[in-house]
């Protein structure tokens, strides 16, 4: 696989999705003062809006090195949770459940950005394999 526009975009928004997450969470941690409001809110919607590039531009990329079916690999299966748990997320806020909306982000951002993250580090992925072979030459 190579590094096509498509790639790129996904892959720049996947990173700064990991790198901005923790931002969103934390700035509601602590006292509710006005700044932490508008961090959070401001990180929360860049966040938001990086999850929905990344899981869109998912939908157009294929790889048929992995077990597939047309293309799609067991890791697509998580642009549909990916959407559900944004649509959850922004549900339980509307309704008030702050904690509820809470749970849903922390669980997302834990299983969309770190676990599956972690995956694409594998070898015989394209990301795994700049690391693991081309920039630590260990494969």
């Amino acid at each position: 696989m190579n590094l096509t526009p498509l790639i790129a975009v996904h892959a720049t928004a996947a990173i700064a999705a990991l790198l901005i997450g923790p931002v969103a969470l934390w700035a509601r941690r602590g006292p509710a003062s006005t700044h932490r409001v508008r961090l959070h809110r401001a990180a929360g919607y860049a966040w938001v809006t990086l999850m929905l590039l990344t899981a869109f531009s998912a939908l157009f990329i294929r790889d048929t090195q992995l077990p597939n079916i047309a293309g799609f690999t067991p890791i697509h299966l998580l642009i549909p949770l990916t959407l559900g748990s944004l649509f959850m997320a922004f549900r339980r806020l509307l309704q008030g459940n702050i904690a509820g909306h809470r749970q849903a982000m922390v669980s997302l951002y834990i299983g969309a950005c770190v676990v599956a993250g972690g995956f694409t580090l594998l070898p015989q992925r394209y990301l795994g394999h700049l690391l693991w072979s081309q920039w630590l030459g260990l494969v």
